[in-house]
């Protein structure tokens, strides 16, 4: 039996889908635990793209139990789409799945308020999707949110909407200028998501924790990364989850000692979308090529990735408050027919050497990246699923990364298909 938590090592998007995917194989149940719509994983079968938002990654397996957390926030008409496309292209969704009673709602005045926070924020906006996210989560903490077990009890579901919108139309129209919402169109709306979604909410915590206690191999899968967590992120420039491991136990109610291994996905370069620091981007044509090479734009919203080089600071740093056991690179093949390759071992900032990740936004905005440079490699890596065939170069820059990190290398993945990767270590 093992239990394995997939995280994002750098700001998001390093292909923890397809690696999600790729384990679900010899797994029996994967569970996502953070995040919502603003987050996509991209995984291409046979030449065939799925991108899937608030869905584990595993429901492209068949018989596979799926579980939504109660650390999701949930947009029900979205994931309601996300089903029926689901459906429409042949996979299985029904019994499969199951939605935590605890996860949290998106409702339509958290992306109203969303929307006009940042377009108050002006050129210091966060750079958000605009899906009401944040929001979602400022109503959990407060402790005013509405929860997916509420739509079970319609009378009870009501009278929370009501009191919420006493206040929240008043908000947005004295702060915002901006038109409220109706209590009998947003109840109707929702009482007919849960119709539909009745049939998959369930406690999943006694799901989940049923299936460790029966020796179920489970993958736990996590959106964003490591440096966008709320908590160890590059705040305020973050999502408002705990994406890091960590937030797999909160997120689904699964205790600490019942993780076996936590793996980082990494990309063999850096990217982040939105705004924020980033001391390893590449701002020449460099970049914007590695961008087109690696179609570095958001699965969610198309929004161009900044790129940049491996920033080796920042993993140390995901290694430390992740506690990782192994790692994944992705995006290999991307770096093909590069004479150099550059990777950053340290900032310097007001002429101070920083070997660690530092915690003030003021401080890494002036960072500059101390680079060791390293050969690259002229020969096609794309598809290669044997680690001896990579040029030799490819074979000394992972070794290298292993090496820095101190911390084992597990999968290599060579492609954007299901089997373009290189399996070094099994983790199951």
């Amino acid at each position: 039996m093992a239990v394995i938590v997939i995280v994002g090592a750098q700001w998001g998007d390093e292909g923890k889908g397809k690696i999600v995917d790729v384990l679900t194989e010899k797994a029996d149940g994967v569970a996502r635990y953070q995040g919502g719509h603003n987050a996509g994983h991209t995984v291409v079968i046979k030449n065939e793209k799925f991108v899937l938002h608030i869905i584990p990654s595993g429901i492209l397996h068949k018989g596979k139990t799926c579980i939504i957390g109660n650390g999701v926030v949930v947009d029900p008409a979205f994931l309601i789409e996300e089903i029926d496309e689901l459906k429409k292209r042949g996979i299985e969704v029904g019994e499969n799945l199951f939605l935590s009673k605890n996860a949290h709602l998106i409702m339509p005045y958290h992306t109203a308020i969303e929307r006009e926070q940042e377009r108050l924020k002006g050129s210091k906006k966060i750079g958000t999707t605009g899906r009401g996210i944040g929001p979602a989560y400022v109503d959990k903490i407060a402790r005013t949110g509405l929860r997916v077990g509420d739509l079970l009890y319609p009378e009870v579901f009501r009278e929370k909407l009501k009191i919420n919108l006493s206040s929240v139309n008043n908000l947005l129209k004295a702060l915002y200028n901006a038109g409220g919402f109706d209590l009998e169109n947003v109840y109707k709306e929702y009482m007919g998501y849960a119709d539909r979604l009745s049939g998959h909410i369930a406690d999943t915590d006694v799901i989940i924790n049923k299936m460790i206690d029966e020796n179920k191999n489970m993958v736990l899968e996590g959106a964003q990364g490591t440096l966008l967590d709320v908590d160890h992120g590059t705040y305020p420039y973050v999502t408002s989850s705990s994406a890091s491991a960590g937030g797999a136990c909160t997120g689904l109610g699964v205790g600490p000692t019942k993780i076996t291994k936590v793996i980082g996905v990494v990309k063999a370069y850096t990217t982040r979308v939105g705004e924020g620091p980033f001391p390893t981007e590449i701002k020449d044509s460099l970049g914007e090529k590695i961008r087109e090479k690696g179609g570095e734009y958001g699965a969610t919203t198309g929004r161009p990735r900044r790129c940049g080089w491996l920033d080796m600071v920042a993993l140390k740093y995901s290694i430390r408050v992740n506690g990782f056991t192994g790692l994944v690179i992705t995006k290999l093949d991307i770096l093909d027919g590069l004479e150099k390759i550059r990777m950053c071992t340290s900032y310097k900032c007001d002429g101070i050497l920083h070997e660690e990740f530092p915690k003030e936004l003021s401080v890494l905005e002036r960072c500059e990246p101390v680079y060791e440079e390293v050969a690259g490699w002229k020969e096609n890596t794309s598809g290669i699923k044997n680690f001896e065939k990579l040029p030799g170069a490819a074979w000394e820059y992972i070794r290298k990364i292993e090496s820095m990190l101190n911390t084992k290398i597990q999968i290599i993945s060579s492609g954007q298909k299901r089997d373009e990767l290189i399996m070094l270590h099994e983790p199951f």
